[in-house]
């Protein structure tokens, strides 16, 4: 593992509270635990910040400091996936609203 001083500062705007580096300076981690700290740092990100860039800088700035078999790692890799398919919300009054004026 690497050494827990070896890690660059937190950058608040890709990682709100740290929580990103602080889980990967962790000795041990399991999946679910790595998947709590992402959902926390997903609800923490500001709106204006495109996930998916955070999470390619973050993988680039933390993951190459320790083994590539580090959940958050594969948990950051996998918001990738989850990022990059998200589709737009559909439905709603406005989609509703728009049906009923609709000519049958």
């Amino acid at each position: 593992m690497a050494h827990r001083d070896s890690f660059p500062e937190v950058d608040e705007i890709l990682d709100p509270g740290g929580l990103i580096r602080e889980a990967y300076r962790m000795e041990s981690m399991s999946l679910p635990e790595a998947r709590s700290i992402f959902l926390d740092w997903a609800i923490k990100l500001a709106p204006e910040v495109d996930p998916q860039i955070a999470i390619r800088r973050l993988l680039a700035l933390y993951g190459g400091r320790v083994p590539q078999v580090h959940p958050m790692t594969q948990v950051l890799t996998e918001g990738l996936g989850s990022v990059a398919h998200r589709g737009r919300r559909q439905g709603g009054a406005r989609a509703r609203a728009a049906w009923k004026h609709t000519p049958q």
